[in-house]
């Protein structure tokens, strides 16, 4: 968990996440999303990203050709600099949750300049419930 003495709810950890990711694409990626929603389910914590896509790439996705070039490489860099972040990634959420990443699986829109990461983890984070028990 991360370093409250007592584990916080289900929101306030979804909360720290979406900070987190936000603040990793801000430092990492150069850009913040213009919106960012965390998901605890069970096991997995889903991160929705909305806005990512530079000025430049949303130029590029929107002139791509017919074979759809540039989409495909705006896919390919952003899924490249995920993969190089996979490990500073765990760390950070495992940070977090106290529980360990098996695997991360992305996906970014060139439509929407949306991003979704999945991460699956060891075992549910510990939470208290909102009621305080």
């Amino acid at each position: 968990m991360s370093s409250h003495a007592t584990p916080e709810t289900k929101g306030q950890l979804e909360a720290e996440i979406s900070e987190a990711l936000i603040r990793f694409e801000k430092d990492y990626m150069g850009r913040g999303p213009d919106e960012t929603r965390t998901h605890v389910i069970d096991d997995m914590v889903l991160v929705r990203l909305r806005g990512v896509l530079t000025p430049a790439e949303r130029r590029l996705a929107a002139s791509s050709d017919e074979g759809g070039r540039g989409r495909s490489l705006i896919k390919q860099v952003r899924i490249e600099l995920l993969e190089k972040a996979r490990v500073l990634l765990g760390s950070l959420v495992h940070d977090l949750t106290g529980q360990q990443v098996q695997s991360l699986h992305t996906d970014i829109s060139t439509v929407t300049g949306e991003r979704i990461i999945l991460f699956t983890l060891a075992a549910p984070p510990r939470v208290r419930d909102p009621d305080g028990s």
